[in-house]
């Protein structure tokens, strides 16, 4: 005979938790960190879980007696089994001690439940074949994303905080967050802090991956876990860039050839020395939010990390692209300070200018030409605008309009802005051959002169 197999759960668990909570109303707190009224299996057991958190949530005493008055006002008394049920339950547990114990257990069991039924819809979404490829697996990774999401963490006691920041104070002047390489942006900033979204943006061709790859290389160089995520250029563009960096050979030489017995010395040199680094690189024309944050989880579950770099975040598709631009964007951008917050580590994402700058006198962005620029200057801790004058000035040009020097292989960084700290404009030498920034090591006591 055939008997139909139930869906993972534990009634005696879920018991054993609600038992606590009529109690011990102290449990309360933690144990709805964790779960939800769906997480129960058993719809009475849902009811009676619901029943406690509205009345916890009101400021009432939660006892037998004022669950029992609260599910008779929603009508459902009778039908979750009455006052004998909920006495039951408390004659389940001898203590609420163990309630967080037992919530893990329903926790545990609803997590089997969600991935059979997202499993069951994968498949679903795989034999009915509606959608286009791309859509059918931003809806997958949707699905996992929601499943993977973990309950947030309630506040905490101010000691812990404390603690963690003393341990890694700048007390005797050593910056806390995550060295750049570049001098003068480590000296406004500390360096990049955990949790923090870092907005490197400018114009088209203006050098801003160049920057990001010169800053990954920095971090990595020194020992740092990187993440670098690129939706631009493909795995071919990404390392000869990187080994035209290392090597010093012309960016066009690394990529076309042929090369020299002395560039191929130095290019496999280079190679080698890369190859050590704590450099993870993927290089993706069709990255979502959703696949962002489960490959840097597992990034950071497999190899530690200490930052997330991405380019360039217009490029990445958020869940619902029927959404007008402005909506998908905020979608994206949103989705990169939860992941840089969770993850407590910073992110260093990349964006495009609009054009309406070119149209001014000054081709120097400021932060409105952010393009689609609401919700990224809103989500950004920190906001780095890359100006090289000579894209837009002839020598001839300049000279007839100002009396500096013309900035040839020059370019200017615009902290344009900074929640926690100065802003100001400092300089970088570009050398175009290797498509590579140089700091000009400006000794942080000069810097007062730019800061404005």
């Amino acid at each position: 005979m055939y008997t139909e197999e139930l869906p993972p759960h534990d009634d005696e668990a879920e018991e054993a938790v609600l038992g606590s909570l009529l109690i011990s109303n102290d449990e309360i707190p933690h144990v709805s960190l964790t779960l939800g009224v769906d997480d129960f299996f058993r719809q009475k057991h849902g009811w009676v879980y619901g029943a406690i958190l509205e009345l916890y949530q009101r400021g009432d005493a939660v006892n037998q007696i004022s669950t029992a008055d609260e599910l008779n006002r929603t009508g459902r008394l009778e039908d979750m089994g009455g006052l004998g049920f909920l006495s039951h339950l408390i004659a389940t547990v001898p203590t609420s001690v163990y309630a967080s114990n037992y919530a893990k257990v329903v926790k545990g069991k609803s997590l089997q439940r969600q991935l059979i039924k997202f499993g069951a819809n994968v498949a679903e979404i795989g034999f009915k074949g509606e959608e286009e490829p791309d859509g059918m697996l931003r809806r997958v990774e949707a699905g996992l994303a929601a499943i993977s999401a973990r309950p947030s963490r309630g506040p905490e006691p101010i000691s812990a905080p404390l603690e963690r920041f003393l341990e890694d104070s700048p007390r005797d002047g050593r910056k806390s967050g995550v060295q750049t390489g570049i001098a003068d942006l480590d000296n406004m900033t500390g360096g990049f802090i955990g949790g923090q979204v870092v907005v490197l943006a400018a114009a088209t061709s203006a050098g801003k991956s160049a920057l990001a790859k010169d800053i990954s290389m920095n971090v990595a160089a020194a020992g740092k876990r990187v993440a670098f995520f690129s939706v631009e250029m493909s795995e071919t563009e990404n390392v000869a860039r990187i080994l035209a960096r290392e090597s010093s050979v012309g960016l066009s030489r690394v990529l076309k050839g042929p090369w020299s017995e002395q560039e191929e010395a130095k290019i496999m040199r280079s190679a080698g020395a890369v190859a050590e680094y704590p450099l993870h690189l993927k290089s993706s024309g069709d990255l979502t939010i959703q696949s962002l944050r489960s490959q840097a989880r597992m990034v950071r579950q497999e190899h530690g990390l200490d930052l997330i770099v991405v380019d360039y975040l217009q490029l990445i598709k958020a869940v619902d692209t029927r959404q007008n631009r402005v909506a998908q964007v905020t979608e994206v951008t949103h989705g990169l300070k939860a992941l840089a917050m969770d993850l407590n580590v910073p992110l260093l994402a990349l964006a495009q200018l609009n054009r309406e700058f070119e149209k001014r006198p000054s081709k120097a962005p400021i932060l409105s030409d952010l393009r689609e620029s609401g919700s990224i200057e809103q989500d950004a801790d920190v906001v780095l605008l890359l100006y090289r004058p000579e894209l837009y000035y002839t020598e001839e040009e300049w000279m007839r309009t100002s009396e500096e020097p013309y900035p040839r292989g020059m370019a200017q960084v615009n902290v344009a802005k900074q929640r926690n700290g100065p802003l100001g404009v400092f300089d970088l030498i570009f050398r175009e051959e290797t498509a590579t920034f140089r700091s000009l090591a400006r000794p942080e006591t000069q810097l007062e002169g730019v800061l404005r």
